[in-house]
């Protein structure tokens, strides 16, 4: 073999071995997050008191598990509590282009980011909730 494609290979195998060490599983759902959610909820998910209600450690995702693929695809308007604090005055917008599997990986970077604890949610779970919106 010749030298020049001996290494070509080890700067393959190297470039494979680099981004295999991503110690972000959710990197693109990450993307999706700051995208489509994070003008709003932080980009820390602790929202804005008062205002916007948090993400991070909050109890109304654990809640209302099932409403939640609808929430993001429909918007929600009215009252709300998480963590104790009623939100309500400001309406979150309906972001209906996003895909199942867009809405299924910003839920699992929420559920795993900012100390969340949540189980991974997968793209039939979505489905069902979204075929249920109201």
């Amino acid at each position: 073999m010749n030298k020049r494609l001996t290494h070509l290979i080890y700067i393959c195998i190297s470039f494979v071995l680099i981004l295999s060490c991503n110690d972000n599983p959710y990197k693109q759902s990450k993307r999706y997050y700051t995208q489509y959610c994070a003008n709003c909820h932080m980009e820390n998910g602790e929202g804005l008191r008062g205002l916007i209600p948090p993400l991070a450690k909050a109890d109304y995702i654990a809640a209302h598990r099932a409403e939640i693929p609808c929430i993001i695809r429909k918007g929600v308007k009215g009252a709300m509590v998480v963590n104790g604090i009623p939100y309500g005055q400001q309406e979150m917008p309906a972001i209906p282009k996003l895909t199942e599997f867009e809405i299924t990986n910003i839920l699992n970077y929420v559920g795993t980011s900012w100390g969340n604890t949540d189980s991974l949610w997968t793209v039939e779970e979505v489905r069902n909730s979204l075929m249920k919106c109201k």
